[in-house]
């Protein structure tokens, strides 16, 4: 079965770019269906912790200026957004796939995993789904498309990745309560030199993925570990 049933919008509804090239709107959609669902996830790329995917359907008409892809907001942008989302979507669902699933699994299946498990929470059925990037599995026999860039140009797709982002780094703000050495209140488990300086002088934690280039020289991690 061929799942990326294509369903193409009219021009009018295309991604308004201003003079300076900076976004001012976003599309509401891809299909022509009443519930359709953006997928997206973050974290794919940190050395510890989950990855966080979010699944997002907006009621038609949803306008919010404000929303573009989490990576181009401020923090205090996404914090401003998450609840008009969460209020405004006719239904939404957030969830993770642990370190240690990742692991086992790889970094690709565990973010689809994470969607397949977000879309498992969301009180309405999608009849189409929408993803951020160019790979997915098929869920529950649904049509869906992969968008590359998906965030910056469907509105759906910017909602999950706002819900994705802000769960994840509230998550990781709590684990950094547990390991306050690793600063990932400040650096969300990304690899930065101060993360990776920890790593170096305490060890890994519970909650560091293992199969990942945690000291940037592509070496695994197996035996240190920080005490609790």
């Amino acid at each position: 079965m061929n799942h990326s049933m294509k369903v193409v919008m009219p021009a009018k509804n295309k991604r308004v770019v201003s003079a300076d090239k900076q976004p001012v709107s976003l599309m509401n959609c891809y299909s022509t269906v009443t519930y359709e669902c953006g997928c997206d996830e973050a974290g794919r790329g940190c050395l510890a912790g989950p990855v966080v995917a979010a699944a997002v359907i907006l009621p038609p008409g949803f306008d919010c200026p404000l929303l573009n892809d989490s990576k181009q907001l401020t923090e205090s942008q996404r914090d401003t957004l998450r609840p008009i989302i969460e209020k405004e979507a006719l239904a939404w669902g957030v969830a993770l796939v642990s370190n240690d699933e990742i692991d086992v699994m790889n970094i690709l299946n565990a973010s689809i995993l994470a969607m397949h498990r977000a879309m498992d929470k969301l009180e309405i059925r999608p009849e189409f789904i929408i993803v951020d990037g160019n790979r997915f599995k098929p869920y529950n026999e649904i049509p869906y498309q992969t968008i590359v860039k998906g965030d910056c140009k469907y509105l759906s797709i910017a909602a999950a990745s706002v819900l994705a982002k802000t769960h994840r780094d509230e998550l990781m703000q709590q684990l950094h309560g547990e390991f306050p050495v690793y600063s990932w209140d400040k650096n969300k488990a990304y690899p930065t030199l101060k993360h990776r300086s920890a790593i170096r002088l305490y060890g890994t934690t519970p909650y560091h993925r293992m199969t990942f280039d945690l000291l940037g020289d592509r070496k695994l991690i197996k035996s240190k570990k920080l005490i609790r």
